[in-house]
């Protein structure tokens, strides 16, 4: 499985993916997030699903760069060039897939700004090759390990959000789904982009990078349930009889 997650925030665009990838009962290491960035435009895409998939239709769309870049002025057309080459893929591949039992299977989050965006953009690209826009009433893309992690962007994320605030919501939407399913874990990849300075910068951090943080975050979930407001328990257990500590003692 996978958790790849984008948002979109006032002051830029924020990306984490992990890296783990399952084949049967094996498990391995591989780059979800792949990016660009040359002269004016910045973008890049995440992906979830089939990994061969994934690599053919990426390798399609790196020579569509090459020989036709210019013509990229809005990221919606690079959006529209990597569809024609998911769609390539899904003519190529079905069949042989079908006769394995498997469906074509490929999401992608594709975000950035080029020449001539008004401002910075985030779509989400659906196995069939279409595409949705990220709105400001819910400014962020989940794929593959959505259900974990989304309580926690809803509460609080919203367009205003500040850049690092947006970064510290999404690796916490991460580890709630990193201590969920066993198939997502570390390292993760990060991408933000700033379009004050048109810059995408990208890094990955290891386990031991952030277990302090992790570990830090747990604690308080400990200490803010200590803290819950009980009051409205009372007229519940009130209906019961006082616990005998003693002999639940005794049953330990």
């Amino acid at each position: 499985m996978t958790f790849c997650i984008a948002m979109k925030v006032r002051e830029g665009l924020v990306g984490l993916s992990d890296t783990r990838v399952t084949s049967g009962v094996e498990a391995s290491t591989a780059k979800k997030v792949t990016t660009y960035q040359y002269g004016d435009h910045s973008m890049f895409v995440m992906t979830s699903g089939l990994r061969s998939a994934r690599d053919k239709a990426l390798t399609y769309f790196d020579e569509v760069v090459e020989g036709m870049d210019l013509e990229f002025d809005k990221l919606y057309k690079a959006v529209n060039a990597f569809a024609d080459q998911v769609r390539r893929v899904r003519a190529e591949d079905k069949e042989a897939l079908m006769e394995s039992n498997l469906h074509f299977n490929l999401h992608c989050i594709i975000g950035g700004k080029l020449e001539n965006d008004a401002d910075h953009k985030l779509y989400q690209l659906y196995p069939q090759a279409n595409w949705v826009e990220v709105s400001q009433g819910t400014p962020y893309y989940i794929i593959c390990e959505s259900s974990y992690g989304k309580s926690l962007l809803d509460r609080l994320l919203t367009y205003d959000t500040d850049l690092e605030t947006a970064i510290k919501i999404g690796y916490l939407a991460f580890e709630a789904t990193r201590k969920a399913a066993t198939d997502v874990y570390f390292p993760i990849d990060m991408v933000l982009y700033r379009p004050d300075i048109n810059k995408l910068v990208q890094h990955r951090y290891k386990l031991e990078d952030l277990s302090p943080v992790g570990d830090w975050w747990q604690d308080q979930l400990k200490e803010l349930l200590e803290e819950l407001p009980s009051e409205w328990l009372k007229d519940l257990f009130e209906k019961l009889p006082p616990i005998d500590k003693s002999a639940v003692a005794d049953a330990i």
